[in-house]
């Protein structure tokens, strides 16, 4: 039978672990809703609308940094669903600095990936709204409020995933600091 006092010494460490598991799970529940409703939601993103009497369709699929968005944010929560099960299943074993380490350099290739998107589509976006007068781009957003309403949605959306796995990155980073 075990020693009480060997109890009340590992019921820090357990009591740790299970609240480890538990943000983990949880972050990673709240990424998996956000970039699904990202991803939703510039793959949905078309309008159609008359410009100077001609019928011109606003997609998605017609700027690259947009499909990068959208393309990012499936990949990263295909990975956020691989990652829940991945911290189910690690959590019914030992801890070991490699579960850490693994779950760093997954979260840090997510953040990664998204930051890449949010950069490429912010800049998209700011030109789509604001234009450039130096080289003669006209803003769209006068003419598509609907389609920049929803692609600033997406991209915010996407900003706050890029968070998320920003702060499960510098969890698991921590948590090998202080193996």
């Amino acid at each position: 039978m075990a020693n009480p006092i060997d109890k009340n010494l590992e019921s820090p460490q357990i009591k740790a672990r299970k609240l480890y598991y538990a943000t983990q799970i949880c972050v990673r529940f709240i990424a998996i809703a956000i970039t699904l409703a990202a991803a939703w939601l510039m793959v949905t993103n078309k309008e159609t609308a008359v410009v100077y009497g001609i019928q011109v369709d606003a997609r998605y699929s017609y700027a690259p940094p947009f499909k990068f968005l959208a393309i990012a944010n499936f990949v990263a929560l295909a990975l956020s669903v691989l990652s829940v099960l991945l911290v189910f299943i690690l959590g019914k074993v030992a801890l070991s600095p490699a579960h850490f380490y693994i779950f760093f350099l997954h979260d840090l290739m997510i953040v990664l990936l998204l930051m890449a998107a949010c950069a490429a589509s912010t800049t998209t976006a700011y030109i789509g709204k604001y234009g450039n007068s130096h080289v003669g781009w006209m803003a769209i957003c006068d003419h598509f409020g609907k389609f920049c309403n929803r692609g600033e949605a997406a991209i915010i959306l996407t900003y706050l995933g890029f968070a998320l796995y920003l702060i499960l990155t510098l969890v698991s980073a921590n948590k090998l600091l202080h193996l």
